[in-house]
């Protein structure tokens, strides 16, 4: 996979789901800027929405940073979520991604959503 990154944007904010809109927005943009169809860019937004209050369900401490990474490679777009804590053993299926990975790593749950963009 390219590892080359064409735009991303990182954003840190406290456990509240109004601020994690601002995460499901910026996904929505890259989606929307990659030709994205319009209800796979609805789709990717809601499973950003959702992984992030996943972690809030993890550890719902007001004070807890989670930390969000939305990156666009030229064939597909990452959502990495990351918060204090271990990874949980089973995520729920998120439509509107194609891979989701989950991983404990420096004492943080990480959870990354891939999107691959369809060529043309």
């Amino acid at each position: 996979m390219p590892t080359e990154a064409v735009a991303g944007a990182t954003l840190q904010f406290s456990a509240d789901p109004r601020l994690a809109a601002a995460a499901g927005g910026v996904a929505r943009y890259f989606a929307d800027a990659a030709g994205m169809e319009s209800d796979a860019v609805a789709k990717l937004q809601a499973a950003t929405l959702a992984a992030c209050e996943l972690a809030y369900a993890h550890d719902p401490h007001t004070e807890t940073l989670v930390s969000v990474e939305v990156t666009r490679f030229t064939d597909r777009i990452e959502v990495t979520v990351a918060h204090p804590g271990n990874a949980p053993d089973h995520l729920p299926a998120l439509s509107g991604v194609d891979r989701i990975d989950n991983v404990t790593r420096g004492g943080n749950a990480v959870t990354r959503l891939t999107k691959f963009i369809p060529q043309s």
